[in-house]
């Protein structure tokens, strides 16, 4: 939910008006005041961060920003790719796929790279048809899926072609990038709250965005 005419998000407009009521507290209640104060401050960047690493997806001025104060979702460090942790915990990937770009969930839980339909199609992938119908076992119970195969998809520095992927309606709009990605890498590990995805053999060539 959005406020009206504004976009702005409704859990986010709750917070500044959380914000603003508890500065009103701690006027009438000085001993409480530092502590509302540096808790109202820490809130406010939280929510600065969070609307910054939005925008970086689509505005180039604010990706340009980000990368002066360091402050990138995603970025190329020599050969390898380095994957800040979202607030939400999780790592995503800016990755294209036959030249479509896409914001990837990296789970190493899952087995295989699964696309939405919607992906799918923007990557012109045509599913194959196979002998035995492919199921899979998910967090949301079994599942039916139709296999593909990547022809080239990149992140960074990093390539990975004629990747087998798996597809299906059940994946609502949500990608994702298996352990049959991560097994192509030459190594992957999370340090201090980023994934470093180190090549084989590093590819040439900008950062996908």
């Amino acid at each position: 939910m959005t406020f009206p005419d504004l976009g702005i998000p409704m859990p986010a407009l709750l917070l500044v008006f959380a914000v603003v009521f508890a500065g009103l507290i701690a006027r009438r209640v000085p001993v409480l005041r530092f502590a509302i104060n540096v808790v109202s401050a820490l809130l406010l960047a939280g929510l600065l961060l969070a609307v910054l690493h939005q925008r970086e997806q689509f505005d180039p001025y604010v990706q340009r920003a980000m990368r002066i104060l360091n402050l990138q979702d995603q970025s190329v460090v020599g050969d390898t790719v380095r994957i800040r942790m979202s607030p939400d915990g999780h790592f995503w990937a800016r990755v294209s796929i036959d030249g479509t770009s896409r914001r990837m969930l990296i789970d190493s839980g899952a087995t295989l790279t699964a696309l939405s339909v919607d992906t799918a199609k923007a990557a012109g992938l045509r599913p194959a048809a196979p002998m035995f119908p492919v199921v899979l076992n998910t967090a949301n119970g079994m599942i039916r899926a139709q296999t593909g195969r990547i022809a080239s998809l990149r992140i960074g520095t990093i390539r990975a072609d004629r990747l087998p992927v798996v597809i299906s309606p059940a994946f609502g709009d949500t990608d994702v990038l298996g352990m049959n990605f991560l097994s192509r890498l030459k190594s992957w590990r999370v340090e201090d709250n980023m994934l470093i995805l180190e090549p084989h053999h590093p590819q040439g060539g900008a950062e996908q965005s």
